[in-house]
């Protein structure tokens, strides 16, 4: 073996801990990068040389040689920021991105997303992060596509559920024979504060998005009132009306009568003992006869599949909007039985019957002031995206000026079997190859993959303590390997020097 072969060991040392150097230098460069994840180097030695010795062959090393530069995937600490796009994955995962308008996919572990002027959901780089678009209830819709704010509106949605829960003092007394009677659409005041005992509103929404008071009058009943005759309870039995603004009411028939507004009118008859309300009649315009005509105010034909009655209004010509009233008690059968087909009827046939049952939140009838408990409806106006949120299922939800909040889309995440194959191409990202394998993809917290941390950065997982120690252990490698070549200069030149 010749002593030359001395100074090709040392330049392999130099190499290999040349390009650990360099590893080094890159990790301590990258120490603040957004998603980084640092690389350590591992050295192997070379294919080693045959030689005889006294007690048979034997090895001499050539030097060393790179093994492999890895990648340590574990996982970087979390920085907070106040960005609700800002998204950090918390355990195993990439999010996938794309450049504008191509298919090829990258990876990445910093989540450092915007929506841009265009609505597209994009990295600083301008790659378009990718996700599920999702229909009101939350499923995925389609595959797996470019993430892009397309409308910055919510829709308007029509009330279809009115729900009015109060307490109607039991001590009043009757204020008019009929509210029926006492409501005039013609006048300047529809009804007289003396007229009625109390009254509830609410604003619904038609299916435009326009909002329409709707107003519940309530009166207590006498032996006067147009339903005693029908009524087995006078003492603890209302009468109601639910009315509208006269010029909202757009039904066929009503224009300029007395009744036009009034949507729906009947009794509510309370517990004695309990005081809750225990059952109810409703009466609707039968939409053919004269409306001021107790005779075409008829059985509410129709209940909600939660058992409530429901009237039909028109607020939007020709748009027939069907709502439910909810007092408070609903009827299992959903149908009336016995009792009077019409409000003409109620003095001979009384008042119609159902079975009732009544609900956690009722309506009472107490020994105190009038008042409103509760009330809600569930339509809604046109609304306007005012901010976006995530969650820890990487569903991104709008929050709209009408109050709705609705899912958007929900961002992507993709594991591989072999991560460490994967090769770097700047800008914190990742691409696939052969050895690595397809990328799993999935909704985050599931089959293994990491959960969606919102407001969140993950920073660089590089530990500059390590990388210290690592750069002086290389340092001195490096160090010795050149006196190695040094060295073995020195014996050459001794050689040399045997002829004079």
């Amino acid at each position: 073996m010749s002593i030359s072969s001395s100074l090709f060991s040392g330049i392999s040392g130099l190499s290999t801990n040349g390009n650990a150097m360099s590893v080094i230098g890159d990790n301590i460069a990258n120490v603040n990068t957004l998603g980084f994840k640092a690389s350590r180097t591992t050295f192997q030695d070379v294919l080693a040389q045959s030689v005889a010795t006294a007690s048979g062959t034997s090895q001499i090393g050539r030097g060393s040689a790179l093994s492999t530069v890895d990648t340590l995937f574990q996982q970087g600490s979390f920085e907070s920021t106040s960005v609700a796009t800002d998204l950090a994955i918390g355990g195993n995962g990439f999010f996938i991105v794309s450049p504008m308008g191509e298919e090829t996919e990258y990876y990445t572990r910093a989540g450092q997303f915007r929506f841009d002027a265009d609505g597209w959901f994009v990295n600083p780089e301008g790659y378009v992060a990718q996700g599920w678009a999702l229909d009101e209830d939350g499923n995925d819709v389609g595959t797996i596509q470019d993430i892009q704010l397309s409308a910055f509106t919510s829709p308007p949605e029509a009330t279809d559920t009115l729900t009015a829960i109060t307490n109607l003092n039991m001590e009043d007394t009757s204020n008019a024979d009929s509210l029926f009677d006492a409501w005039d659409a013609t006048a300047d005041e529809t009804i007289g504060d003396a007229n009625y005992g109390y009254q509830t509103s609410i604003s619904v929404y038609d299916s435009l998005g326009n909002s329409h008071d709707i107003t519940i009058i309530y009166d207590k009943i006498d032996a006067s009132s147009e339903y005693a005759a029908g009524v087995t309870d006078l003492e603890n039995t209302w009468e109601y009306i639910i009315v509208s603004n006269p010029d909202d009411d757009l039904r066929a028939g009503m224009a300029g009568t007395t009744a036009q507004g009034i949507l729906m009118r009947g009794t509510l008859t309370f517990d004695a003992t309990s005081g809750a309300l225990e059952s109810q009649s409703a009466f609707v315009y039968d939409g053919t006869g004269d409306p001021t005509d107790p005779a075409s105010w008829v059985q509410a034909t129709s209940f909600s599949t939660d058992g409530y009655p429901q009237f039909s209004a028109e607020f939007v010509a020709g748009v027939p909007q069907v709502i439910s009233t909810e007092f408070g008690a609903r009827s299992t059968n959903g149908a009336w039985t016995g009792g009077a087909a019409t409000v003409d009827d109620i003095a001979a046939d009384g008042l119609p019957t159902s079975t009732w049952e009544p609900q956690a939140l009722t309506s009472t009838q107490y020994a105190s002031a009038s008042t409103t408990v509760y009330q809600t409806q569930d339509g809604y106006g046109t609304g306007f995206l005012e901010s976006v949120s995530v969650g820890t299922d990487g569903v991104i939800s709008g929050n709209y000026s009408n109050g709705q909040i609705l899912n958007l889309y929900r961002v992507a995440v993709a594991k591989f079997n072999n991560q460490q194959a994967l090769t770097k191409v700047g800008g914190s990202l990742w691409a696939e190859t052969r050895e690595s394998g397809d990328a799993i993809t999935g909704h985050p917290g599931e089959n293994g993959l990491g959960s969606i941390a919102p407001n969140s950065l993950e920073q660089s997982n590089v530990d500059i303590a390590t990388e210290f120690v690592k750069m002086i252990t290389t340092q001195r490698g490096y160090q010795a390997n050149s006196r190695v070549i040094t060295t073995v200069d020195d014996m050459l030149q001794e050689l040399i020097n045997l002829k004079r």
